[in-house]
Parts: structure tokens; C-alpha cells; sequence
């Protein structure tokens, strides 16, 4: 009887340190922080185009935009997670299309200083054509170098020359 406890109670021990180990996640299988998560973006609007009204030095695109539907996360390490569909001219010629090839993103921080500092992405390819047909669709993932603190992180999907097209909020 003495054997088939202390067998039963290493069973038990085993089936223990197995479960504990299980469940206690490991530093690499932590969620790293974010530090901007967003579920919608808008386009720019027709009085903030061009040089009328530029967001922390960055321009508007020469046309109004609209956005069907975004999201996207950025963590603290700089990893940065865009999703955006429907990004398309709100005005002009091709309204309801989107005619440009690429897009860039571009992070916005305040340094601690209170300095606006930007870090732009490379080109990441878009789909062209009507909104309806899945024109102005794009989706990216990339690490980015982030200043230090990044204070008010503000993101901007912008043309290849870097005037934005939309950038968060609703």
C-alpha cells in the first residue's frame, strides 16, 4: 500500500511540474506593449490639402481622401501593423479611385524635448482602381527605430513623396 501511494503521489508531482510549467509563460511569449492601437483613420480633408494646414510639418495630399476602413497597432519596440481598405480620392477626376501605386506610413513622436520627430517607411505596394473593386486596399508590417521617448504617437499613410492621404481618427 506504502509503494502504490509514493507512486501515486510521483505521478501527481510529474502531472504538477508539467502544468506549472505550462501555464507560466515565458519572457519571449510575453505581449509586448503597445503604444498606439487605432480601428479607424481619416482622409485628408478638402481644407486641410496642399500647405493649408500641415500636421506636425507634414502636408496634405493635393486632393481630398477617404478611407473605407483602417486599423493597425504600434508597440513600443516600433513594431508597426497597418491595415487599410478603401483609401481613395474624396474629390477631383477620380474620385472613388485610387490611381497611386505605393504608400508610405510615417510615425509621428514628440521627442522629450516636446519635437516633433518622424520616421517614414519604405514603399509598401496598394491596390489601384475603384474603391468598390478593392482600390486603395494595402496591408504592412515592419520594425521601425523609434525616437525615445515617443511621446503622442500620431501614424499617416502618405503618397511616395510623403504628403499624407489619411491618418487616425474618424
Amino acid at each position: 500500500m506504502k509503494k502504490y501511494f509514493i507512486g501515486i503521489l510521483a505521478v501527481v508531482l510529474v502531472i504538477s511540474t508539467i502544468f506549472v510549467a505550462v501555464s507560466t509563460p515565458s519572457a519571449a511569449m510575453a505581449k509586448e506593449t503597445k503604444i498606439l492601437e487605432f480601428e479607424s483613420m481619416v482622409g485628408v480633408p478638402a481644407g486641410m490639402t496642399g500647405i493649408k494646414a500641415p500636421i506636425r510639418g507634414i502636408n496634405g495630399g493635393g486632393l481630398p481622401w477617404m478611407v473605407g476602413s483602417a486599423s493597425g497597432e504600434l508597440t513600443a519596440s516600433g513594431h508597426l501593423e497597418l491595415e487599410i481598405q478603401g483609401l481613395v480620392f474624396a474629390a477631383g477626376p477620380n474620385i472613388g479611385k485610387n490611381t497611386v501605386t505605393t504608400f508610405r506610413a510615417v510615425v509621428s513622436c514628440l521627442d522629450g524635448n516636446g519635437v516633433a520627430q518622424k520616421v517614414t517607411t519604405d514603399a509598401f505596394p496598394a491596390t489601384i482602381g475603384e474603391a468598390s473593386a478593392g482600390g486603395g486596399n494595402a496591408e504592412f508590417e515592419t520594425d521601425l527605430s523609434l525616437p525615445q521617448p515617443c511621446i503622442a504617437p500620431l501614424i499617416f499613410v502618405t503618397s511616395p513623396g510623403g504628403a499624407w492621404f489619411a491618418t487616425i481618427g474618424n
